[in-house]
């Protein structure tokens, strides 16, 4: 499954970063007041990473990072959520999704489910390291994939079609 899509690198004097960034930041505080909605939405579904996904991959390292680190900021001071215990860890699993998207899509110029793949499992591989380093903690370092297994799913399938359908944007 290939498919080729416009990519864009913007940088942080370019309006449109922010602009796709508001947009994207506002789709990742949506998405997981939804899924916060079914019993353990957030730690299944893991929705707080979708919209960083795309931002990056589709807009660059810039936005994608600005989208990984307004969201989850955002969501806590709105919401609660996420925990403050989690924040850190959360901020640094959407830095590593945003380094990695807009990186692999700068690299290759077109979207495959294995670049999905491969920047899925370096955000969280290394975010697993990351996380256990800070909490001490091997369970709660496998919890994503323990427990998020369809929530990465949904990254992997959910990202690639949605890149597809905006592939010309």
């Amino acid at each position: 499954m290939e498919s080729t899509i416009k990519l864009y690198s913007l940088k942080a004097i370019e309006i449109k970063s922010y602009i796709f960034a508001l947009l994207f930041v506002a789709g990742n505080i949506l998405l997981p007041q939804l899924t916060h909605l079914l019993p353990f939405g957030g730690q299944v579904l893991l929705p707080i990473y979708f919209f960083t996904l795309i931002a990056a991959y589709k807009y660059g390292i810039f936005t994608g990072l600005l989208t990984a680190l307004v969201s989850p900021l955002v969501n806590h001071l709105l919401f609660g959520m996420p925990a403050m215990e989690m924040l850190p860890i959360i901020l640094i699993k959407s830095s590593l999704i945003a380094i990695a998207a807009g990186y692999i899509a700068q690299r290759t110029q077109q979207i495959k489910l294995q670049h999905l793949l491969l920047v899925i499992a370096f955000y969280q591989g290394v975010g697993m390291i990351a996380e256990f380093l800070i909490t001490g903690s091997f369970m709660a370092a496998m919890q994503d994939v323990r427990l998020g297994f369809p929530g990465i799913i949904l990254q992997l399938f959910g990202g690639y079609y949605f890149l597809k359908a905006i592939a010309k944007w």
